[in-house]
């Protein structure tokens, strides 16, 4: 008996199929082109990535697919996909960070003021919801959106294509801003504040529930077990924590992707004013009764500026002989803290500030720096931005006594140990660290009532690597570059706006 966890992701997706012991039996990973047809915009082709998950689904299913008896898929969160009632892909997925719907929002601020939206929904006005690109079709693309009979999320894409109702999770759906966060539903007072209709979105359920079965068409394209159960999954954040076994509070997932995502767990929702005032969201986890928030930026989109600027080559000819450049380079890092300080500006930051129009920089080159000290600096630079949050966060009522690990970043035993350093606390690195594919598979076996609760599947499938515990002289030694990175924003913010204008 095996389960089978899907992630998409916004540049790839992972497919993994585990038995209900935690074995990886299969596994498929591959990547996709985002589409940017004018300045400003960024898609997903939904046909070109559907095919490409089938695919991936069928080169599992050759090996070993006879056994799987449920299916979980996790997805990025805010883009959607319009289709018919018949399954017909009707238009591409506009992604967060296309430009598209900004119009919207001088409207929308004044009859969804932050503190409204913030007691409905758990999150505050911004373009990178949902929310706008359904109101940008409205007004732009009138007949896909009248043609479209829902826009799914990934989640509930892949599942509806493979035979499943149309449906979304608490927590995806959360991620429209039209979701009410207590009332577990669409939220009329916001779908009419915004001019939506709320029968173009699917229903609303738990992360969990069973939501349909492998068709018999999807089973004879794809070596799918027929009638296999379809179980709703959650956003790609939550199912990395249940990946990772964060489902308890006190406890946080340390996502080193793309984004460096800090998502720690909590019992019941903070005041409003003191999440607005950090820039933190409230949303619900895929374990019942629990919420969590995000605390990011894009620290791995540094690193792979660094890698690009500065070992190009090498990056280039590690990727011809099979090999990956970075063990290399995390290798020249020095042992203590770097001798240079960045502020990790290089991009829009994540909260509390969003800061869109200032730059990155780095402070105290010298002749003998080596790459290895920018480097350092680097990743220290993403924690200590990070960490302004984290220190915040006893002043809301979430704690985090721990962190667990998860992707491409902790695999570097060194990156790893630097955050325990500068965070002042255990970080554990799980056996499986991308974590997403095996917390949609822990949910699937969930709903489909082959464990007990998710206790119980943690235990049982997610097993650790080994805890990097803090040190505390140089956990010494980064409190006082701590402090003397909190003084650069304020030093330097106006001249780095100047230069990003």
């Amino acid at each position: 008996m095996a389960l089978l966890g899907i992630d998409v992701g916004t540049t790839g997706f992972k497919i993994a199929q585990y038995s209900l012991e935690g074995e990886r039996l299969a596994s498929a990973y591959q990547e996709h082109s985002i589409e940017l047809p004018a300045p400003g915009r960024a898609q997903l082709d939904a046909a070109a990535v559907w095919r490409s998950i089938k695919e991936a689904i069928r080169s599992i299913t050759a090996v070993s697919g006879s056994d799987i008896l449920a299916i979980a898929v996790s997805s990025l969160g805010e883009a959607v996909v319009p289709v018919s009632e018949a399954g017909r892909i009707l238009g591409p997925s506009i992604l967060n960070f296309d430009e598209r719907g900004a119009e919207f929002l001088s409207s929308l601020s004044a009859t969804l003021p932050d503190e409204a939206l913030y007691a409905a929904n758990g999150n505050t006005l911004g373009n990178n919801y949902s929310l706008t690109k359904l109101l940008w079709i409205k007004r732009h693309q009138p007949d896909l959106y009248e043609a479209a009979y829902k826009f799914l999320h990934w989640s509930g894409f892949v599942s509806f294509m493979l035979g499943a109702q149309t449906a979304v999770d608490y927590s995806l759906a959360n991620r429209t801003l039209l979701f009410d966060l207590q009332k577990k539903t669409w939220s009329e007072e916001l779908l009419r504040a915004a001019g939506l209709d709320g029968e173009k979105l699917p229903s609303t359920v738990p992360s969990g529930t069973v939501i349909g079965r492998v068709s018999p068409q999807i089973s004879r394209e794809l070596g799918l077990p027929r009638g296999a159960l379809i179980v709703a999954g959650a956003h790609d954040q939550n199912a990395n924590a249940v990946g990772c076994g964060v489902i308890e509070p006190g406890s946080a997932v340390y996502g080193m992707g793309t984004f460096h995502c800090i998502t720690p767990v909590f019992a019941s929702r903070p005041p409003a004013e003191l999440m607005i005032s950090r820039g933190l969201n409230t949303e619900h986890h895929a374990v019942p009764d629990r919420f969590v928030c995000f605390l990011y930026n894009q620290g791995g989109s540094l690193v792979h500026w660094f890698r690009d600027t500065f070992a190009a080559e090498e990056h280039a000819k590690a990727l011809r002989a099979g090999e990956s450049i970075y063990p290399r380079l995390f290798a020249e890092l020095p042992q203590g803290p770097s001798s240079v300080m960045v502020l990790p500006h290089f991009t829009v930051t994540g909260p509390p500030r969003y800061i869109a129009d200032s730059a990155g920089l780095i402070a105290g080159l010298r002749l003998d720096t080596t790459r290895g000290d920018i480097l350092k600096g680097i990743i220290e630079g993403a924690a200590f931005y990070l960490k302004e949050l984290v220190d915040s966060l006893p002043g809301t009522g979430i704690e985090i006594g721990g962190f667990r690990a998860a992707g491409g970043g902790s695999q570097s035993d060194a990156w790893v140990q630097t955050c325990a350093d500068i965070f002042n606390r255990p970080v554990t690195r799980p056996v499986i660290t991308e974590a997403g594919a095996l917390g949609a598979a822990i949910i699937a076996g969930v709903g489909a009532g082959l464990f007990d609760s998710y206790e119980t599947a943690v235990r049982k499938l997610v097993t650790f690597d080994r805890t990097f515990e803090p040190d505390a002289a140089r956990h010494e030694q980064y409190q006082a570059r701590f402090e003397q990175y909190r003084r650069m924003w304020p030093l330097v913010g106006g001249f780095l706006r100047d230069i990003a204008a």
